[in-house]
């Protein structure tokens, strides 16, 4: 359990985890003998690094592989918990690996972020003495050598049809595809060919290297796959040194083996590409008689990585598409990968989330083999459940309208205390001046008050919280009858915490600050970023249910206390909600204070 998670447990969160049953997979691997001696030479690598090291330390090995093409949501957050949460309960490693093998999309800047969003979400990637970070780039040329082990066993050819005729030749669901009239080249002719797309004697696009499997079988993935493509690109690690690239699905199961991963969990949308994950393993662990009459030795240890599909993170009122949180930003539609509304780490980050509160969450929804909608407010109960147990208490006047107490002088000043944590004692009091002029909010004052209206209204009694109480004597208007004061008289016996506060019975009691110590602040109110729970299922446009008032930035009135507050403290603004200061814009001259959350749900349907 990481030190965050902890944090939940000594904070009095229930934890528990949830239905999982990748641990029911994993108890019964780790029966089986060849789980028990697994060798591990501290370091990636083919047969003939690892055969003949020390037995691996580590009880299971994870890894988590994002590419770096983007910054992190909370879909992935679910990922990170499930694979660095595992290894760390079984005692066993997770890897952070990037599968860097898509260089026109992939900067040193998202992998950076990918690091940083790990790091913050509580979880390290150090295990038994090993930094395990690592980029499938650091394996190109072994990739490189496994597609010429396929060619030579004759389990792959290079393909110069076009893309059109090759598209055509796959065939559909109910037909079997046509075999490319390059399929039984001969394999010297097909190692020359794919020497010559490595060496950029061919153009892009002049032909790809093919899996020789079956192009009749019924998964449309088994249908001799594309392994290697020419793609003139700058790569972010390894510069111009390649012009060729390794597919994903060919890439990702050799990384997994050449890191001894024993796991490979991955969402459901990969199911259909795990025989050929299992296909391209099982071959290059496995001896071959090449063409040439030579025999091919094995290039990957047993025992292989095991390829297991969970069900991804689908959350209602949320997209995680790049391409269309990207749309949001380039549209401007949000301020930038970062903007609060994001679902991804860094927004969420920015808006207040904590690691425990994302940890509690994905604790909670658990893991399993179908596809479902979790509501969004299972993650926003998960944040209020973590935050209220540390979240300093403070007043704050978001709808600012004056209450001028009329029967006292205008230097008129007393103390008043209140705790900074009701259930924490021991975190002591804070203490905050009342003088003649206070801001209440607006929605606290009726003229005409409706039925069950206990709050100011002329002629009734109000508490002050914290404070003392008052009674209304009426108000001052402006243009067009709006209210631009209110006025009271404040009854001095009657301070809370005095002898005097019992002998006043009151329903009413309302929020203030004072107005001549009070801290103006920018206070951001956020809310979900779209009206409709599934914003893009269906081929709907996602644009279309955008909320046009997920955000709403008001002029705000704030409990003095905090004129010297900076990042890291969460606040509970008494009765709105749950506030942090803006990582971004916040400073102690012109602060902004980001409502994380509200009190309770009010999207409850």
């Amino acid at each position: 359990m990481s030190d965050s998670a902890n944090k939940n447990t000594a904070a009095g969160v229930d934890n528990a985890p949830a239905s999982n049953f990748l641990r029911n997979i994993i108890d019964s691997d780790l029966k089986k003998p060849e789980y028990q001696v697994r060798p591990w030479a501290g370091k990636p690598g083919g047969a003939d690094v690892h055969e003949g090291a020390p037995a691996d330390p580590a009880a299971i090995r994870l890894r988590f592989p994002p590419e770096p093409n983007g910054y992190l949501h909370v879909g992935h957050a679910k990922a990170i918990c499930v694979n660095f949460g595992l290894a760390q309960e079984y005692g066993g490693a997770c890897h952070m690996r990037f599968d860097d093998t898509n260089p026109e999309k992939e900067s040193e800047e998202f992998a950076d972020s990918i690091l940083d969003a790990v790091s913050w979400l509580g979880f390290k990637w150090q295990n038994f003495g090993d930094d395990n970070l690592y980029y499938a780039s650091d394996y190109f040329e072994f990739m490189y050598q496994a597609a010429e082990f396929l060619i030579q066993a004759g389990l792959a050819y290079v393909d110069e049809q076009n893309a059109d005729d090759m598209r055509a030749n796959r065939g559909t669901l109910n037909q079997a595809g046509v075999d490319s009239p390059f399929r039984n080249r001969p394999v010297a002719e097909s190692l020359a060919r794919f020497r010559a797309m490595r060496a950029g004697e061919l153009p892009d696009g002049a032909a790809v290297l093919r899996a020789k499997i079956d192009m009749a079988s019924p998964n449309m993935n088994m249908r001799d796959p594309a392994i290697y493509r020419i793609r003139r690109a700058f790569h972010h690690r390894t510069a111009d040194d390649w012009c060729i690239y390794p597919m994903y699905t060919f890439a990702h199961p050799i990384e997994d083996a050449l890191e001894r991963i024993t796991h490979s969990f991955c969402t459901l949308e990969f199911e259909d590409q795990r025989p050929f994950y299992d296909w391209l393993l099982g071959n290059l662990a496995a001896q071959h008689n090449a063409a040439d009459g030579t025999v091919l030795q094995p290039l990957l240890s047993q025992p292989l990585p095991k390829q297991i599909e969970f069900a991804r993170l689908n959350l209602s009122y949320v997209v995680t598409s790049k391409r269309k949180l990207q749309q949001l930003v380039t549209e401007n539609k949000l301020s930038g990968w970062d903007d609060p509304r994001m679902p991804t780490i860094v927004g969420l980050r920015r808006r207040g989330y904590t690691p425990e509160a994302i940890q509690l969450f994905c604790a909670r929804i658990g893991v399993s083999k179908s596809d479902s909608w979790i509501d969004y407010s299972v993650l926003e109960g998960a944040l209020r459940d973590t935050l209220d147990p540390v979240a300093h208490r403070a007043v704050a006047v978001l709808d600012p309208i004056p209450l001028i107490l009329d029967n006292v002088d205008d230097d008129w000043a007393d103390q008043c205390s209140a705790p900074v944590h009701p259930h924490h004692p021991e975190w002591g009091t804070r203490q905050f001046t009342i003088g003649k002029r206070l801001w209440i909010e607006a929605e606290d004052f009726q003229e005409n008050p409706e039925k069950k209206f206990f709050r100011l209204f002329p002629g009734n009694k109000v508490r002050l919280r914290y404070g003392y109480v008052i009674e209304c004597t009426g108000c001052d208007k402006g243009e067009h009858g709006k209210v631009t004061a209110v006025h009271a008289n404040v009854f001095l016996d009657s301070k809370s915490g005095t002898p005097g506060a019992d002998t006043y019975k009151v329903k009413g009691n309302i929020h203030w600050v004072d107005s001549a110590h009070a801290l103006e602040a920018t206070v951001r109110l956020y809310d979900r970023l779209f009206t409709e729970e599934h914003p893009d299922a269906g081929g709907k446009n996602f644009m279309d249910s955008l909320n046009p008032k997920s955000l709403t930035e008001v002029k705000a009135y704030l409990e003095a206390g905090l004129k010297d507050t900076w990042s890291g403290t969460v606040y509970q603004f008494e009765r709105h909600g749950y506030f942090v200061p803006d990582l971004k814009d916040h400073t102690l001259n012109s602060p902004v204070f980001n409502r994380t959350t509200t009190l309770k749900d009010s999207w409850s349907k």
